[in-house]
């Protein structure tokens, strides 16, 4: 085979890694890479900003449980991808993110848009390089898409000069490594999970509490049969809903708040601790809980909160050997802790009821998220976006499949939810795929409509319009946005399909027709104001006026 470009070595190792998908915008010096990676049967997905190309990435990994990779020109362009790329690193999201740079024999000399992207990019990825050799391409995409799913999953970034990816090299001289295999799954300590089986079974008011890392350790079936062998109460982070569907009669979501102050006992499996589940600590926990923690990161083992047991283990290999020890041990949940959580849950969700079927106007955002609701499929992929919408949906919107819930995770980043549904869409085009987002997140990335109707990417988008940054009143500094934009013919502007609500009764009828168009569609609803959801507080600070 005659000398190759780095660009096209690069598609082709990308085609030997298994990637359907790529997004993108062009410019240079990346556009023969986007032109290689089409020519070898990827799918390019041209967005409008890369922030949205990032976003898209993230939420496309969060679907398809692959890295999601992503591309960007030198300069700004590469810039604009890091939002995207540190929210997936918080987030814990494989993804490889791609940027053109100034060419490497100029480096130092001033030259167009040089500056150090590689050191921009290092903390806020999982690990970076730069491929100084057109011949290493190949190896340093292997390298950065197997980075990506390591025992903690995240972003990767590769530096990419533009006179390496137009420099030749001989084919018989590059290396084309194996796909990236799969990684290894370790197992658990015996002698630990027979002490944590133990410890449960000791227990007066158990619970487990799972994350993200059943999903990417493919263990939803594995825990269900945890949850029904041992008949524990389970939760899991917002992230990381649906693993096991939130009708499951040992599901009490409503009481969340009471399950984590009263425990003795949380069997933690695939998350961490962090200021999402309080840290495991006082006021939102109990002084004297004892922790079951599995982790395949041994560093998130005792952080923040001190394990009892504390296994470096796999989500799916862990859930396997303690389901094999709690058939041995005939471990069984307490009855009397469920009732008292299915009490708690039942007079909870009759209160978010009486809001949800109110036909009072302005529409109480419970309404629309009950709209919402009455419409999903139950594999349905529901994109959340916003601050008091991310909240009236955590509280009423169920999950029922696992990759079937994003919102902007603990970066608490706005303005995912429209890019979220571009990648949501392309890696599952079979799944229904549902928007629900604030009227201030919706504008920052509207642009990715356009980009949905162009690559035929059908998802709706429903806004939850409350006039303002966030719920309450309008003495807050900034918070005001007003009713008067018409968001919904944006989208008509741009291809999609666009309808407008002012009335409880007119949200089911439009969200059909949204549905039905088979285009991007926008649905706004124009809802009440100053509701306030019942939410913690994170990060030891509020958006609201306290003063």
């Amino acid at each position: 085979m005659p000398d190759q470009m780095g660009s096209e070595l690069l598609a082709r190792q990308m085609v030997n890694e298994g990637v359907e998908d790529l997004f993108y915008i062009m410019g240079g010096p990346i556009i023969e890479a986007a032109g290689f990676a089409a020519e070898h049967g990827i799918r390019t997905i041209d967005c409008r900003h890369e922030q949205g190309a990032a976003m898209a990435a993230h939420g496309y990994a969060r679907v398809k449980r692959l890295p999601g990779v992503c591309m960007a020109a030198s300069g700004p362009a590469t810039t604009n991808l890091l939002t995207g790329v540190a929210n997936a690193y918080l987030d814990g999201v494989p993804m490889v993110a791609l940027g053109g740079a100034a060419a490497f024999s100029s480096f130092e000399r001033d030259d167009f848009q040089e500056y150090d992207q590689l050191a921009m990019a290092v903390p806020v990825t999982r690990w970076a390089s730069r491929v100084t050799h057109s011949a290493r391409m190949p190896e340093f995409f292997n390298l950065a898409y197997r980075e990506a799913q390591g025992p903690k999953p995240g972003p990767t970034y590769l530096d990419l000069p533009g006179d390496t990816l137009y420099q030749q090299s001989d084919d018989e001289t590059v290396w084309f490594p194996d796909a990236a295999a799969a990684r290894s799954r370790p197992g658990a300590d015996p002698d630990q999970v027979k002490e944590a089986i133990e410890l449960l079974s000791r227990a007066e008011r158990p619970i487990i509490l799972t994350g993200t890392g059943i999903f990417w350790s493919d263990a939803s079936a594995e825990l269900r049969e945890f949850v029904e062998t041992s008949g524990i109460p389970f939760y899991t982070t917002p992230q990381g809903r649906g693993v096991v569907p939130e009708d499951h009669d040992l599901c009490f979501i409503a009481a969340r708040s009471k399950a984590f102050r009263e425990a003795d006992v949380a069997l933690v499996v695939g998350t961490r601790l962090n200021f999402v589940v309080g840290s495991g600590l006082p006021p939102r926990w109990a002084p004297d809980l004892k922790v079951i923690h599995v982790d395949t990161d041994p560093t998130e083992i005792g952080h923040n909160k001190e394990a009892t047991v504390g296994m470096v283990a796999d989500a799916k290999r862990a859930l396997v050997a303690l389901t094999a020890a709690a058939k041995e041990a005939g471990l069984k949940g307490p009855t009397d802790w469920i009732a008292d959580l299915r009490e708690s849950d039942d007079n909870r969700r009759q209160q978010s009821l009486e809001q949800a079927h109110s036909s009072t106007v302005p529409i109480h955002p419970l309404r629309l998220a009950d709209e919402v609701v009455q419409r999903m499929d139950r594999d349905a992929v529901v994109c959340v976006d916003g601050n008091a919408t991310l909240a009236f949906a955590r509280q009423y919107i169920p999950s029922y499949a696992e990759g079937g819930r994003l919102n902007p995770g603990p970066n608490g980043c706005m303005g995912v939810g429209l890019p979220y549904v571009l990648g949501a869409k392309a890696a599952a085009p079979e799944r229904q795929v549902i928007g629900f987002v604030g009227d201030g997140s919706f504008l920052m990335n509207v642009q990715e409509i356009d980009t949905m109707v162009r690559h035929n990417l059908p998802g709706t988008i429903v806004i939850s319009n409350n006039a303002g940054w966030t719920a309450g009143t309008n003495d807050t500094p900034g918070r005001p946005l007003g009713y008067g934009q018409r968001y919904e013919d944006i989208a008509v502007a741009l291809g999609g399909h666009g309808e407008h609500v002012t009335k409880p009764e007119e949200i089911g009828p439009a969200i059909e027709r949204a549905m039905e168009s088979g285009l991007p569609a926008v649905v706004n609803v124009e809802v009440e104001q100053h509701a306030m959801p019942g939410q913690a507080r994170f990060g030891g600070y509020s958006a609201t006026l306290s003063r």
